[in-house]
């Protein structure tokens, strides 16, 4: 775990001001057209690009390497030419980086979540969570079992926390667990004001939690490059006041 001095020496700061933009999407494993441009012109000028369902195909990875200093990712399975899971893309070398697997009970395919973290202007230490949440599976049991160790680095961890991506919480159950979940870590969910978010069941599946910062914008962009639709928030990092 981070606070227990596993971490790399500290090295730059992901952002060199007090703004930090980060673009969520479930890329869709780049099967439709469009996906390119899309990242091309809403993630390149982010912080941090969380994506689930991403493949590593040359073309994602070029991008990646041309934009980003880092780019780590959780595999959740191989396809027959590339891996598929979570890929976090980021301004800064993370100085931490734990993967984490669960797999679908019904299905027996694994989702991926990824956590890292990266040092702030202000030397704080910011902790990103990027997950793509178990699917199919029979109650909240698994769904909540995904949940528990990224609870207990959140908890032990001292500073701002992003935790966002894909969490598939399309029933009355997992919305409850999830929401409980981000209260009991202290997390804030980001509210959009025009919702365009992909639902399911009448319930939105992509959320960004965050803690120990502040909102200034925050948008979901439509698009047909996916089957969802990418968020992009921008965090001001000065600690908020408390209330």
């Amino acid at each position: 775990m981070l606070h227990v001095g596993q971490a790399l020496p500290p090295g730059t700061p992901i952002s060199t001001e007090a703004t930090l933009r980060v673009l969520v999407w479930n890329i869709f494993k780049q099967q439709r057209a469009d996906w390119m441009s899309v990242l091309q012109n809403f993630g390149k000028h982010a912080h941090l690009v969380l994506l689930q369902e991403a493949q590593t195909t040359p073309e994602l990875i070029h991008f990646a390497t041309s934009n980003y200093l880092a780019a780590d990712q959780v595999p959740a399975f191989v396809l027959p030419q590339h891996p598929s899971g979570v890929m976090t893309l980021a301004a800064a070398h993370p100085v931490y980086c734990c993967p984490l697997r669960e797999r679908e009970p019904l299905l027996r395919l694994a989702k991926s979540a990824l956590i890292t973290a990266y040092p702030l202007p202000d030397d704080s230490m910011l902790m990103v969570v990027n997950i793509h949440a178990v699917n199919f599976s029979l109650g909240i049991d698994v769904y909540s079992k995904q949940l528990g160790p990224i609870g207990e680095q959140i908890l032990h961890h001292q500073g701002p926390v992003i935790m966002a991506g894909d969490f598939n919480a399309w029933s009355r159950q997992r919305i409850n667990a999830l929401y409980r979940f981000a209260r009991e870590m202290g997390l804030r969910e980001v509210r959009f004001t025009d919702d365009h978010r992909r639902k399911a069941f009448g319930r939105p599946l992509d959320f960004v939690f965050y803690r120990d910062m502040n909102v200034s914008e925050a948008s979901v962009l439509v698009t047909q490059a996916s089957d969802h639709n990418p968020l992009l928030v921008e965090f001001q990092t000065t600690k908020p006041e408390r209330l």
